[in-house]
């Protein structure tokens, strides 16, 4: 039997010491505050959270790969020093039939140790010559309570995420149609100038090359969170009058494999805001190369708050629904943004 202390991995990005290494990370070649490409980091939590999912599942399976089903909620909790280096702690904490929960930590090292950000992903074994057939796995074996905390405060994250996904599925409330209403009864009155949801939207397309590809057959799901988080900033400067940072990453879900030739189809979508909250839509589709099928790959919502240069909150405008569509964007950010501030906070 293996513990979750056993299926730890830990990499450490050099950025005080390390020129080269410190560029990469860089938004900007200017020395302003919280000057990360946190889309950069997004790749790198892929990666950690592939090797331990894959050290694990090949206890049994040696020929196993494992894809990335999906991501929950990413808080940030301070913003990066790109002068300080960032340690990445990746853990096993929770294994189902053929899934894992690997629970990831970000932060400074040093004394006292800064809290970046931490969160799940969800692992999925797999075999084959195209990795889909499914593989089972070991139980892990809980040493001590904080282990088998972590692997409940796992299923609990998995647990309020279906719940979620209920709820998004439920008609508005009096107070959620109420909103909605005064949204569109102020797009009637005359002299209305506001933000209406179908402009602020970007969208691109590529197609996917072998320096895309890391598991066999299959594309890298980091570097296509990574170009949807990086449209996505893109998109929430639409309205964010100042500079909008990453405040959370509410949801990645993974739902179709992309492949070699594929064409990924990006659309980003700034569906709701509040205060100086702004929360983007990214969905992907992918195309085959001999154009007989597509299918949606990914889905991300991304929290964005805008700032001024000292990183104090600054008010951005409401977004204005038009069409049903719009409206049921809108309705569940807004749902999901009520859950994710309970836990946030911005330092």
């Amino acid at each position: 039997m293996t513990t979750p202390q056993q299926t730890s991995l830990y990499k450490t990005i050099p950025l005080a010491t390390d020129h080269a290494a410190r560029r990469r990370y860089m938004v900007v070649a200017e020395p302003i505050v919280g000057n990360f490409r946190f889309g950069v980091l997004l790749e790198d939590l892929d990666i950690m959270a592939e090797q331990a999912a894959l050290g694990y599942a090949r206890l049994s399976h040696p020929d196993a790969k494992v894809v990335t089903a999906a991501i929950d909620n990413i808080i940030v909790r301070h913003v990066v020093d790109i002068d300080r280096d960032i340690q990445i702690d990746a853990r096993i904490n929770h294994v189902g039939r053929t899934s894992m929960v690997v629970g990831m930590r970000v932060e400074h090292p040093g004394d006292p140790a800064t809290h970046i950000a931490s969160c799940y992903f969800t692992m999925v074994a797999r075999g084959g010559e195209a990795a889909e057939e499914s593989r089972t796995l070991l139980p892990l074996e809980y040493q001590d309570d904080l282990e088998r905390r972590r692997a409940e405060k796992a299923e609990q994250e998995r647990e309020q995420y279906r719940q979620q996904q209920a709820a998004q599925q439920e008609p508005p409330s009096r107070a959620e149609y109420e909103l909605l209403r005064q949204l569109h009864a102020a797009q009637d009155e005359p002299g209305f100038s506001g933000m209406q949801a179908d402009r602020l939207v970007v969208d691109g397309w590529e197609r996917m090359y072998p320096e895309q590809e890391y598991v066999p057959h299959r594309i890298f799901g980091g570097y296509i969170i990574r170009r949807a988080y990086e449209l996505s900033s893109i998109c929430a400067e639409l309205i964010a009058p100042h500079r909008p940072i990453i405040a959370a990453v509410n949801r990645i879900n993974f739902f179709h494999p992309v492949r070699l030739g594929d064409k990924l189809h990006y659309t980003c979508r700034v569906v709701y805001t509040c205060d100086s909250f702004v929360c983007v839509e990214a969905s992907i589709e992918r195309i085959s190369r001999d154009r007989t099928s597509k299918a949606l790959s990914n889905s991300c919502l991304f929290t964005f708050v805008n700032v001024d240069g000292k990183l104090q909150d600054q008010p951005v405008p409401p977004v204005y629904p038009t069409t049903y569509a719009e409206d049921a964007r809108y309705l569940a950010a807004y749902r999901s943004h009520r859950a994710m501030r309970e836990h946030y906070t911005l330092l």
